[in-house]
């Protein structure tokens, strides 16, 4: 039995299974019913190791044991394999939450709030930057630092930034919104984005600007800067970096208070 290395890796990585684990579970695919040793052969898998493997399989609901001997293994059809692993991890991410829920309310997260105070307290506040890598990394952070805004975010994307902001981050804007936090957003207004812009609009101030950047300025003090166009650039390998220094900070937006007055509220054509 052949088996491509790039197929073996998808598996890997949809299923969560090791390299002995995707090379025996295909090798009983392609029985149906087997032995440990057939397997193993067929796999090329050590034979010491098929038989842990075979057992870890069968826990998580890819083989069921076959009773007589010899002892063989039958493979569960691969629909029914998805929707078993599809239903551990919900159990697992559900049990992961309850778990971290609960830790919320003990003194653990105190303690490292503790830690993380003292950590800042010894560094000067132009130290703190980092670089992100992929756009759920930026946007996470992202997100992390307008839900801490005391009194202004200032953010100029893309057309497709502005649709990703109203998709991910509308929640955090209405909730610093109810807390006094002004909201400036520019971007590209086109026919695609024209309604995520009116609906931004209740919650924020919208404008329609020319200019292709990609950042967002927190309280004068924090920015995150995208380096790169998200039209030539795939979400994976999409890039910021964040940087808490004030000084560029309000040189940045200083720049943008130009330019921002020159904009037409979003909805007013050029």
């Amino acid at each position: 039995m052949i088996v491509k290395e790039e197929f073996l890796s998808k598996l890997r990585r949809y299923f969560s299974l090791n390299l002995y684990e995707v090379k025996i579970w295909t090798a009983l695919l392609s029985r149906g019913v087997s032995t440990a040793g057939e397997l193993s052969d067929i796999a090329n898998v050590p034979r010491s190791r098929s038989y842990d493997v075979l057992e870890s399989l069968e826990k998580k609901g890819f083989a069921i044991t076959k009773l007589g001997k010899p002892i063989k293994y039958i493979a569960v059809p691969p629909k029914e394999v998805v929707e078993r692993v599809k239903k551990n991890m919900r159990v697992e991410a559900e049990e992961k939450i309850r778990r971290l829920e609960e830790m919320k309310g003990t003194e653990v997260v105190d303690e490292l709030s503790t830690l993380h105070t003292q950590g800042i307290d010894l560094i000067e506040p132009s130290e703190l930057s980092g670089s992100l890598k992929g756009r759920h990394n930026l946007y996470n952070h992202l997100e992390l630092t307008v839900r801490n805004a005391e009194e202004s975010v200032t953010i100029m994307t893309t057309s497709q930034g502005l649709l990703r902001k109203i998709e991910s981050m509308k929640p955090t804007f209405e909730k610093i919104k109810k807390r006094g936090v002004k909201i400036r957003i520019a971007a590209p207004i086109t026919k695609e984005c024209e309604n995520a812009a009116k609906e931004l609009a209740e919650i924020a101030e919208v404008r329609n600007s020319d200019v292709q950047s990609r950042f967002c300025i927190v309280d004068g003090k924090e920015v995150i800067f995208m380096m790169l166009n998200d039209k030539d650039v795939h979400p994976t390998y999409d890039t910021g970096i964040w940087v808490n220094t004030p000084f560029f900070a309000k040189s940045l937006e200083g720049l943008f208070d130009k330019a921002w007055v020159g904009m037409k509220p979003a909805g007013i054509s050029k």
